[in-house]
């Protein structure tokens, strides 16, 4: 089954749930700033992404910059304010059971399902 964590408010992310519907496979959307997803959830996400979890977070949204900019953080502390603040998450993830990718640009997604 493909997954895409969706923002509705980002147009990348309304672009990649575009390619979805319009392929005609099975997905399901998850509004992930509705739905945070758990510690173990993101960690799971990452390894699939084959990513460092700073390679995901979105270092220019405000929420960083006042909060975290500049601290030396752990990967676990990472993970833990992109829990804490599911806005840090870089969008729209598409996964399957085995793998993920970041859907920038969108091109990937229909690389990514096809």
């Amino acid at each position: 089954m493909i997954t895409i964590f969706h923002n509705p408010r980002c147009g990348k992310s309304r672009e990649g749930l575009a390619i979805l519907e319009q392929s005609g496979k099975p997905f399901q959307v998850i509004k992930y700033l509705d739905k945070n997803p758990t510690e173990a959830e993101l960690k799971s996400i990452i390894e699939k992404l084959q990513l460092a979890p700073i390679d995901l977070v979105r270092q220019k949204e405000s929420v960083w910059i006042e909060q975290f900019k500049g601290k030396n953080l752990s990967d676990n502390e990472i993970v833990h304010a992109m829990v804490s603040n599911p806005i840090l998450m870089e969008r729209p993830i598409v996964m399957n059971d085995s793998q993920a990718i970041i859907g920038r640009p969108p091109q990937k997604i229909i690389d990514f399902i096809a």
